[in-house]
């Protein structure tokens, strides 16, 4: 799980877990509900998230309209998900960024999540420094 900001920076790097799990559940278990974590802040997620309104104080939420069974989305609603969509594009750069470095981008053979864990968050460092130094271009 990724915390980027809008300038692609990455803010948050969970740690990895094995196996099939839900990004709500996880975010649930890492950032506890009864702590004002994102009370000053605007969070854009994806329908991943439902129910974070619930859970979660926050400034603002953008979160996309759901298509309901049996119904289709209006035109505004879908306009209003390619909106924000495009508002939270950044993250997925974020994550393109950190491919750049092969390690993530080729099938990686190791066997244990540490490593693995180890080598993400190497990656995010060099990214977020790649966009600290605009001299590196």
């Amino acid at each position: 799980m990724i915390i980027a900001a809008k300038g692609k920076f990455i803010k948050y790097l969970s740690p990895s877990y094995s196996g099939k799990h839900h990004d709500y559940g996880l975010f649930k278990k890492l950032f506890d509900p009864k702590i004002d974590w994102f009370d000053k802040q605007h969070i854009l997620v994806d329908l991943g998230f439902i129910g974070f309104a619930k859970d979660y104080k926050t400034k603002k939420l953008s979160l996309p309209n759901k298509r309901h069974k049996n119904t289709e989305l209006t035109e505004n609603q879908k306009n209003d998900n390619k909106n924000r969509a495009s508002n939270r594009i950044f993250v997925e750069h974020a994550i393109g960024g950190m491919k750049r470095y092969r390690v993530l981008f080729n099938q990686l053979r190791t066997h244990t999540i540490d490593l693995y864990d180890l080598m993400l968050g190497v990656c995010a460092g060099l990214w977020n420094f790649y966009l600290s130094n605009p001299l590196l271009d």
